[in-house]
């Protein structure tokens, strides 16, 4: 299949429409009104500096079921000792900018400021949460995604102290979980997240999944 390129227009192919590396459409602008539409069509935007907005759709999908949650007999000891205090969006722009810095293994990143921007900008009108994970009164740890109705759609994750990031991942899966939000988009598959139980399905059954979960109501996170 052909890969879009996107006009002023907020709008997008059906994600079945992507290449086989997952590629639907390439270019656009990262408005809010763009980035919820994708969201809602199972698309995301993932690119590097200096190339266009590439929009994505893999198949399969790489999701975390907050029912399935699996929690190893070491991070039980953690959680039970408390090592670590958890915050909602109270720190938003400094867990992305924290998530932004490259890992030892890269040489550059996916969040640029353009990117940086139009998710502090989602986080003001709502859209996009971050959990933050304290130690000491330092921020260690955290994550940031997208919500959306019962849709929970993960975008990355960053820790200066160990087992932060999972001990943050873990309370916000919890929380999703006791809000009745069935699942965490993942997007591509990790080891790190299969640790936790995430799995892949095929991209038809996650649409399915959006479409039966999706609003453009804003998730509430206390």
């Amino acid at each position: 299949m052909p890969v879009f390129k996107l006009g002023k227009e907020p709008f997008f192919p059906p994600a079945e429409f992507a290449d086989q590396n997952g590629v639907i459409a390439v270019g656009g602008d990262l408005t809010p009104e763009r980035i919820l539409n994708a969201y809602s069509k199972g698309i995301f935007p993932w690119y590097n500096e200096g190339e266009p907005i590439i929009w994505w759709s893999p198949d399969p999908r790489f999701v975390l079921f907050t029912d399935e949650l699996h929690i190893s007999k070491s991070m039980r000891k953690i959680l039970n000792r408390e090592e670590f205090t958890i915050t909602f969006n109270s720190k938003f722009e400094e867990v992305i900018r924290n998530c932004s810095i490259p890992r030892a293994y890269e040489k550059n990143t996916w969040l640029t400021d353009d990117m940086i921007n139009a998710y502090t900008l989602m986080h003001k009108l709502g859209y996009a949460i971050s959990t933050e994970v304290w130690k000491d009164k330092q921020l260690v740890g955290g994550l940031y995604g997208i919500g959306m109705g019962k849709c929970f759609f993960g975008e990355s994750m960053f820790f200066l102290e160990k087992n932060a990031s999972k001990y943050g991942l873990i309370k916000f899966t919890q929380k999703l979980r006791n809000l009745n939000i069935p699942f965490i988009d993942c997007q591509v598959t990790s080891n790190h997240l299969i640790s936790f139980g995430a799995r892949e399905i095929p991209r038809n059954e996650f649409l399915k999944l959006i479409k039966n979960n999706h609003s453009f109501e804003k998730i509430i996170i206390e």
